[in-house]
């Protein structure tokens, strides 16, 4: 083509690729690519064959490669590359990517520190838009050689190149660096690479394309097993917050609101001299044992000043991941740091369960005393160990008594420490931490590749599961079943515990396709929850007014619940726009949960589905007469499985620190004999226990042609919790024991709506009159009358049914249940949106304030503590946006009033401590 360079040679830098590896080109599509496959070349066997990375090497004359833009699709070009180069059989699935683009078009009026910069500022996006790409095709570098046009000294043109890279050969993942190039005065051939900065600390260098590192090998170890190296999730975690600042900043369209520098760093939590762990660093694949921690900030569109949280990982490349005591101690000191600063735990599992070991040493010196030497077949009596081998073991390695041959063996102890029954130990004392730490923090697990035995007991004690699709969790493995049941039943791990079992029986929370996924999962979980225990609710900035109507409106025919909460593009539903998002989706799905934003406020969400879901049943393979059953749930009925999950939600999101929306929309429980026996009772039981403890606002709102009735509306009434529960209901909205048709056939019945017919009726009222006329006087017309009577009545009935049933639902509206006090306010569905985010935003500074109160002085609880709010307020104390005013602008007169009542209560103390000490 012309005004284009042929692809030379040293344009692509092939000399470079061919010192530690042996290629072989592949078929590529653009002209100005090629792509090649290298396999390292190696003096020694290694497992599974000899380390390959997939190079990609480019030349591109388009100019503008230093834009968002222009990087992206030269990026998309070599990603295509490296997707078909993936299809390729030569190719495995453990081969790392390489991708060098040479950029020949000259740059002007820039230097070689603004074009670092700006290519950092490129990179930043590219993962965070690319991240899922990058990942599938284990791109591992990504190199770009421009050209700088400047002047020398004597103000003569001249060309420098810079090469930029982005690598994760270091271990953290796609790191940027920038170095300038010197070039051979005669051939114009790279002589040496200088890292960008300033001269005299420049390093220089030229080497080959190394091979695979402890790091590259580590990262083909976790890729084997379908998971992430675990300090890769640390990048991830960087490009993931990325991603969500620019969705953010993009819905809020705010010009003042941009994305904080430095949004990331970490620490690695490290034992000091004491055993304490303590945050620091560490080369990068150094660790010994195979589980790790961080201490991770991230300035968040929360907390944009930053927020602290806890990671800890399981290290899959050291011993498969598995749990041996130290490893159980790091996580147990890990998740004790959390507790104590009242941090997120977050925990990345990827294990094999419970180190298992052997004193492998001493199986080359066992003796056997068989019964008959000349027939071992026979059996043998006992191990032993001769003289010699006894005498030269540690002593306490084993348990022995003295017999003819040396010594028999009764007990193997060894002297290295977690190989057995000890690491059972340490898996229950993690366990206990597990579940200690879900009742005082925050809890999320993320299970990649896999989680076995104590692993995935581990995150199922921290209750909140995110999974990818790749990662089952299973007690044992499925080759270990099937020896037990003495035949091939289960061909996979998916099988016992891949999401196709735990979501829809609600051990997981949700599903994701990969790590990157998953990460972006955890943080957007992570902004629904407060920085630290005890904190005012997570909130950010909102674009959604919190004063416009509610467009989406629920009908009295069967809809989706969901669109109440997250609305459609034309009607905007309860939450603010793009902000809900439903959890155990799979699970008891006549109720939908979830998290949202109201104004910007974080609350938890229960739903009722009005349409008719199916609970699946899967068949047990093991059992070849079982088959797949599908069980059909009526909406707006409570089932063992929706009861359950209500239940769950409800502490889920109290230790979230969250106010919760309960749409409430039952008409009870069923209570055939199948959810009998499947413990409907005691589900539904724990929501009361649920609600009962919740430290947070709870409101009950019924929504419109919402009804809440008989056993359903017990297990959320107010009185449960009155210090924290309300109930609001929309005027269209029916609550009560029974359901109008239902009470009419018990309190209403036929004969009392033929007196009301009788009563109302002209022509009934005349047919009375005339049979009362002819009693006694003539049987014949007193038999018509009868039975134009009974003629009449018959006509009426349809019409005086429906009568009836207006005059039983007159009992279960809105005015009725207020003037009876069981709800605080009929608040019509239009304006919910807007009179539940004041209603929040005052009880979240109001219970502030009035746990400062009681904690200044016990005596004081919680109404003691509104009365001295109230009477330093001096607006309508019953108007929301009165009291959040008074609570703005007078924080320093309430934190006054509160110093002085701690004051007043440590003199009472003392006085009382004094008179005490008197009367001694």
């Amino acid at each position: 083509r012309r005004n284009m360079r042929p692809t030379f040679h040293h344009l692509l830098e092939l000399s470079r690729l061919d010192d530690n590896f042996n290629l072989e080109r592949l078929p590529s599509v653009q002209r100005n690519a090629q792509v090649y496959v290298g396999t390292e070349k190696i003096n020694k066997p290694v497992r599974g064959g000899p380390p390959q990375v997939v190079f990609v090497r480019g030349v591109s004359h388009a100019p503008g490669l230093v834009s968002v833009s222009g990087a992206r699709r030269a990026l998309t070009s070599g990603l295509d590359e490296l997707e078909r180069a993936q299809a390729n059989p030569k190719v495995n699935m453990q081969s790392s990517s390489r991708i060098f683009l040479h950029s020949m078009p000259e740059i002007e009026d820039t230097t070689a520190e603004e074009i670092a910069k700006e290519f950092e500022k490129i990179m930043a996006t590219l993962k965070s838009k690319l991240a899922k790409r990058l990942l599938k095709l284990s791109v591992d570098e990504i190199e770009v050689k421009v050209r700088l046009l400047s002047t020398d000294e004597e103000g003569k043109p001249v060309v420098r190149p810079v090469r930029l890279v982005a690598t994760s050969m270091e271990g953290e993942w796609l790191k940027t660096t920038a170095f300038l190039e010197r070039l051979d005065p005669i051939t114009g051939v790279t002589k040496e690479f200088c890292v960008l900065g300033d001269s005299k600390d420049q390093v220089c260098f030229l080497d080959p394309y190394v091979g695979a590192n402890i790091i590259q090998t580590k990262r083909a170890i976790a890729r084997r097993v379908g998971s992430t190296y675990a300090y890769d999730f640390l990048g991830l975690l960087e490009v993931g917050l990325i991603g969500q600042w620019d969705e953010y900043v993009t819905r809020l369209d705010d010009g003042s609101v941009t994305m904080p520098s430095g949004i990331f760093s970490s620490q690695e939590l490290i034992e000091d001299e004491s055993g304490k762990l303590v945050p620091g660093s560490r080369p990068i694949g150094t660790n010994k044992l195979g589980m790790v921690s961080w201490l991770v900030n991230m300035k968040t569109p929360e907390y944009p000043e930053g927020r602290e949280v806890v990671f800890i990982s399981n290290d899959v490349t050291v011993q498969s991941g598995s749990f041996g005591v130290d490893e159980d101690d790091h996580y147990y000191k890990a998740s004790q740091f959390s507790r104590e600063r009242g941090l997120p735990r977050v925990y990345l599992a990827c294990n094999a369960g419970a180190r298992i070991g052997l004193v492998d040493e001493l199986k080359s010196k066992i003796q056997v005393k068989f019964i008959d030497p000349s027939s071992p077949s026979k059996g043998f009596e006992y191990l032993y160990l001769t003289e010699k081998e006894y005498d030269a073991l540690p002593e306490g390695t084993v348990n022995t008594h003295k017999v003819s041959e040396g010594y028999a063996i009764d007990d193997i102890i060894g002297t290295n420490h977690g190989i057995g029954v000890e690491n059972l130990r340490g898996s229950g004392m993690i366990a206990g931490e597990t579940s200690t730490a879900y009742d005082e923090i925050f809890t999320l697990s993320y299970v990649t590749g896999r989680s076995v035995g104590i692993g995935a007991y581990l995150v199922r004690l921290g209750q909140r599961i995110i999974q990818m699709k790749n990662g089952p969790m299973i007690l044992t493995g499925y080759s270990a079943l099937n020896k037990l049941l003495g035949k091939e039943v289960y061909n996979s791990q998916d099988q016992l515990g891949g999401p196709q079992i735990m979501f829809p029986n609600g051990v997981s929370h949700e599903v994701v396709d990969d790590d990157q996924q998953g990460v972006a999962s955890i943080i957007q979980w992570l902004s629904f929850v407060p920085k630290t225990v005890g904190s005012l609710t997570a909130s950010r900035s909102c674009s959604d007014p919190v004063d416009r109507d509610v467009v989406f409106r629920p009908t009295p025919t069967p809809y989706d619940p969901r669109l109440m909460l997250s609305g459609t593009n034309e009607e905007p539903g309860f939450f603010d726009e793009g902000s809900f998002k439903e959890y155990l989706a799979g699970w008891g799905k006549s109720v939908v949960v979830g998290r949202g934003r109201l104004g910007g406020i974080s609350m938890g969400a229960i739903a009722v589905e009005t349409r008719l879901v199916e609970q699946v049943v899967p068949a047990d393979p093991a059992d070849p007469n079982s088959r797949e059953a599908i069980l059909p749930q009526a909406g707006q009925v409570l089932f063992p499985d929706s009861s359950y999950k209500t239940a769950q939600a409800i502490r889920d999101f109290g230790n979230e620190g969250m106010p919760i929306m309960i749409f409430a929309n039952w008409r009870g429980f069923s209570g055939g004999s199948r959810d009998m026996a499947g413990e409907i009772l005691k589900f539904g039981a724990m929501i009361v226990d649920a609600l009962r403890e919740y430290e947070h606002p709870v409101y009950i709102y019924l929504p419109p042609h919402g009804e809440l009735r008989g056993g359903s509306w017990v297990v959320v009434d107010p009185t449960i919790n009155e210090e924290k529960m309300s109930m609001y209901a929309d005027p269209d909205s029916r609550g009560g024991i029974l359901e109008p048709a239902g009470i009419v056939e018990v309190k209403f019945r036929s004969q009392d709506q033929l007196k009301v017919m009788h009563r109302l009726d002209a022509q009934l009222q005349l047919l009375d009159s005339e049979l009362e006329g002819v009693d006694g006087l003539d049987d014949s017309a007193k038999a018509s009358i009868k039975e134009q009577i009974g003629a009449r009545e018959n006509d009426l009935k349809g019409v005086y049914t429906q009568i009836a049933t207006e005059f039983a639902d007159l009992h279960d509206k809105t005015g009725r249940m207020k003037a009876k006090g069981v709800i605080k306010e009929a608040v019509p569905w239009a304006r919910s949106r807007e009179f539940f985010f004041y209603l929040t935003q005052r009880r979240i500074l109001e219970d502030d304030y009035t746990a400062k109160l009681s904690a200044a002085d016990e005596s004081i609880d919680s109404a003691a503590a509104k009365d001295i709010l109230k009477a330093m307020c001096s607006g309508d104390w019953d108007d929301n946006k009165a009291v959040i005013e008074f609570f703005s602008t007078s924080e320093s007169d309430i934190e006054a009033k509160i110093a002085e009542v701690k004051k007043s209560a440590i003199a009472a103390k003392i006085a009382a401590l004094k008179g005490e000490l008197d009367t001694l």
